[in-house]
């Protein structure tokens, strides 16, 4: 059961969005930077670990345009966010050093010919000296705005047989990339996903040479080039139509397992919210990249302003609030009280862009008091942003009470941990709405890959049958655990001291979510528990198989301290149920817990 130590998670699986990490010590190992460790990775989660087809590409753009033994480069879809990297790390080093980092542009060759509908890409690297490369990686993880392994792979092999190349005209480079006006023209003729498309050219028939120069191979046209990368010519129609379908599933309006054709064809009913519709949701490459850009939209809405980190936060949540802007307010208990103390700054006079929080927190699933919130952000005029990857918009819907919902799409709306991408969800009935729609229509700019996006539709057919399945499994795995007198905590919605707010947010058929952590009395247990449960380890959650890891070491790993601050325990193991059958997963548990007592004795 136990996949090897770097290997992908899930096993045999390209693009896996996981790794494995099958011990505790391994984790701690893999924090530390040690070699028996990282020399064994083969991927890791996207976001933390650059996909070797990433790093290959990227080294393949330095050696054209850079200095090998002394440069490195950072990948993005588009002009537009490669810029946000550039400008960050010229903010973060010596103003003497700022010409060293530059960005180069790529475009389609002339010669893809690309017609109407084929697919294409743009491309843009942040080359700067090597020694900045950890100030480019804060940039990389926390705005999740990087390209995808599989951009990566395609426009590696675009590349090298000439259909991508520099674009040497700043002018043309602009108009090429400039950012697709808001989400309906995910439907329209004009480019795709960041997916830049060439003017059309009379096509070549079939065989005949269309390109020999620029580094095109003789007798091979770009509708071969497409064949051969996607195995049929993957089209704009394709790729537009799974992402209306998506956006569809997740503005509530198709609530049934059905697939694309039909999913095109269904008469919307009504969503989350009255009047909501697929063009209030906007899809980003990540869940991450959704939250970076609301915050980036909301400052261009309302203007720089400090924002509020709500209850302990995915740690690339607060990082953003904190290092993009004017900086934020963290209230990491999430509490009442600090509502109170929130209250009393809003009394005196403190103002606010915008709160941002989980329902339910990670990996305490504890639920805040969104009502209040909502009721303090009508009255001192700031957004509400919620995330609500953790338990979903089937089980519980918080769109009511805020002005954005965010989610990593990457989770439990594909289950398969082999795509990324993420969403932002406008509630048409919040003050905010009108002018955050006009930003977005201004600047909103599509850089989900084509590819990715076909993908995640495919994994997200069955969305709502694999929710009821894992809310039932993980109700009852939770309940032996909390049983049981070798744990000293279960967290979990269903048990948390925050129930009643969760409860008021549940949907009439919604369930606790599928993901639990907990805490043991000795570090000693916690590590026998982790190392003999037999389920697949590693980062992510929300995947249709069982997934563990020890969580807080992994998030918090140079701030364990801080983290127990917030009575977040660093021996916490957290784990994401799947579909597998509950009474062998029950066993699982059970010979975990003996591991437990064994240890204990």
């Amino acid at each position: 059961m136990l996949q090897a130590l770097g290997g992908p998670v899930p096993p045999n699986t390209d693009h896996a969005v996981s790794v494995s990490l099958p011990t505790w010590r391994a984790n701690v190992g893999y924090e530390e930077g040690e070699d028996w460790v990282i020399s064994k990775m083969q991927c890791g989660y996207p976001r933390f670990f650059v996909h070797p087809v990433i790093q290959k590409l990227a080294r393949e753009i330095v050696s054209r345009f850079g200095d090998s033994e002394q440069e490195a480069a950072t990948l993005f879809a588009s002009i537009k966010t490669a810029r946000i990297c550039h400008s960050f790390i010229v903010s973060k080093i010596p103003v003497e050093q700022s010409q060293k980092v530059r960005i180069v542009n790529f475009i389609p060759s002339p010669h893809t010919e690309a017609g109407s509908t084929a697919i294409t890409s743009t491309l843009s690297a942040v080359i700067y000296p090597t020694e900045f490369a950890p100030i480019a990686k804060q940039v990389w993880q926390h705005s999740g705005n990087g390209i995808s392994s599989r951009r990566g792979e395609f426009c590696l092999r675009a590349l090298q047989d000439g259909f991508l190349v520099e674009d040497k005209g700043s002018g043309a480079s602009e108009s090429i990339q400039r950012p697709c006006k808001g989400p309906r023209r995910y439907q329209g003729r004009g480019s795709l996903s960041g997916v830049a498309r060439t003017p059309s050219t009379p096509s070549s028939s079939a065989g005949t040479p269309s390109a020999t120069a620029n580094g095109v191979e003789d007798g091979r046209d770009y509708s071969q080039f497409i064949e051969e990368r996607f195995g049929r010519n993957l089209s704009t129609l394709h790729a537009n139509q799974a992402k209306d379908a998506v956006r569809r599933r997740i503005a509530g309006v198709l609530t049934a397992d059905v697939e694309l054709p039909e999913a095109l064809e269904t008469a919307s009913s009504e969503g989350r919210v009255a009047g909501i519709s697929e063009d209030d949701v906007l899809l980003y490459p990540s869940g991450m990249s959704a939250i970076f850009n609301s915050h980036q939209t909301l400052m261009n809405a309302r203007g720089p302003m400090k924002s509020i980190c709500f209850g302990f936060p995915y740690t690339d949540t607060l990082k953003i609030l904190q290092k993009w802007g004017p900086g934020c307010l963290f209230y990491g208990h999430g509490s009442s009280e600090d509502l109170d103390d929130l209250e009393s700054r809003l009394k005196n006079g403190e103002r606010f862009l915008s709160l941002f929080t989980e329902a339910p927190g990670n990996p305490l699933l504890r639920t805040p008091d969104l009502v209040r919130i909502r009721a303090l952000a009508d009255q001192y005029d700031f957004a509400v942003v919620v995330d609500e990857t953790i338990s979903n918009f089937l089980n519980i819907n918080v769109l009511r009470y805020a002005d954005i919902v965010v989610s990593s799409l990457t989770k439990i709306f594909s289950g398969d941990s082999n795509v990324m991408g993420g969403s932002a969800v406008l509630n048409p009935h919040e003050q905010y709405y009108r002018h955050l729609k006009e930003i977005f229509n201004r600047d909103f700019e599509d850089i989900y890959w084509a590819e990715d996006a076909v993908f995640l539709e495919r994994n997200s057919r069955d969305f709502v049958s694999r929710i009821d399945k894992i809310n039932s499994t993980s109700e009852e795995i939770t309940a032996m655990l909390k049983a049981s007198p070798l744990i000293k905590d279960v967290h979990y919605p269903k048990y948390s001291p925050t129930r009643p707010l969760y409860d008021s947010l549940r949907n009439p058929n919604g369930g606790y979510g599928g993901l639990f952590s907990v805490t043991f009395y000795s570090t000693e247990e916690a590590i026998a528990f982790y190392d003999t449960l037999e389920v697949l380890k590693g980062p992510s959650l929300g995947t249709n198989f069982t997934l563990s890891s020890p969580y807080v070491l992994l998030a918090h790993y140079g701030e364990l301290d801080w983290a127990r601050s917030f009575n977040v325990d660093p021996d916490l193991v957290r784990i994401s149920a799947g579909l597998e059958d509950v009474s062998d997963l029950r066993s699982r548990f059970e010979r975990a817990l003996d591991a437990v007592e064994k240890a204990r004795k």
